[in-house]
């Protein structure tokens, strides 16, 4: 079955990297840091890329524990990225889990962090098709 997600568009803002970026009623801006060129007026692309890796990550990770009774209170995603001229785009990311937790349970919500969606589109590819119109 597929998932079919809401359209992002994107228009030229201001600046040099400025970008304008809706989806659905939310508005957000896209730029990049000061020491890239840019304003600094938003997260860069890599950085909304990280983003929705540590929501997915999150969000899997409490949907899983609340399903399975385990007793996580919160959950805690730090993602760091970097681009190595060997490696590519290298991302690292910490994950902090509180509650009543057992090393069964902690290795058992670790491993499920890594089926996060995002992650698995990540790790696996994407498709992109690109057209002009």
């Amino acid at each position: 079955m597929a998932t079919l997600y809401r359209q992002v568009e994107v228009s030229t803002g201001e600046g040099k990297f400025g970008q304008k970026v809706s989806v659905g009623p939310h508005q957000l801006v896209a730029d990049e840091a000061e020491g890239d060129g840019g304003d600094d007026r938003g997260p860069s692309p890599h950085e909304f890329l990280m983003m929705g890796l540590g929501a997915c990550t999150s969000m899997t990770v409490k949907v899983y524990a609340e399903r399975k009774g385990i007793p996580l209170r919160s959950v805690d995603v730090k993602v760091r990225g970097r681009r190595d001229e060997a490696e590519g785009f290298v991302v690292e990311l910490e994950l902090s889990l509180s509650g009543d937790l057992d090393e069964a349970a902690r290795e058992q919500l670790l491993r499920i962090a890594g089926k996060c969606p995002v992650h698995r589109t990540l790790t696996r590819g994407a498709k992109i098709a690109t057209r002009l119109v």
